[in-house]
């Protein structure tokens, strides 16, 4: 059996222009894909891009008060739960797009939904849920 390699080439291709245009349609709808995080009393404030990279960080002169190492442990603390959050944001965006076949992609990037019982809340609506 022969495969026509043009043919097939032409096939994958079509089908990543679609799959890149239906992500780029949820992107839209669903904006920023990043986490935020926040300290019960307000004081110190991360905000990471997928994949868990902190893109601010924002401290009150409260927040400076606790001593550096606990500055620093919290600050460690909130930008885990916030790449959490971006990861299931970023999780629920492509999720829809790649089927269930992506999945298992998604997992091996480190975008996996938080759990059912585990509430995002940074303030902004998580897509597919609220």
């Amino acid at each position: 059996m022969e495969i026509d390699v043009e043919r097939e080439a032409n096939r994958i291709d079509e089908q990543v222009r679609r799959t890149s245009e239906r992500a780029a349609e949820q992107f839209s709808r669903v904006g920023s894909v990043g986490g935020k995080a926040e300290s019960g009393d307000g004081a110190i404030r991360v905000e990471v891009a997928p994949g868990g990279l902190l893109t601010e960080v924002r401290l009150t002169h409260a927040a400076l008060r606790s001593g550096t190492d606990s500055l620093a442990q919290q600050i460690m603390a909130l930008a885990h739960t916030a790449t959490r959050r971006a990861s299931d944001r970023m999780y629920r965006a492509l999720s829809p797009v790649l089927g269930p076949e992506g999945d298992a992609t998604l997992a091996s990037l480190g975008y996996e939904p938080l759990p059912e019982d585990e509430d995002d809340d940074s303030g902004s609506p998580v897509f597919g849920r609220r």
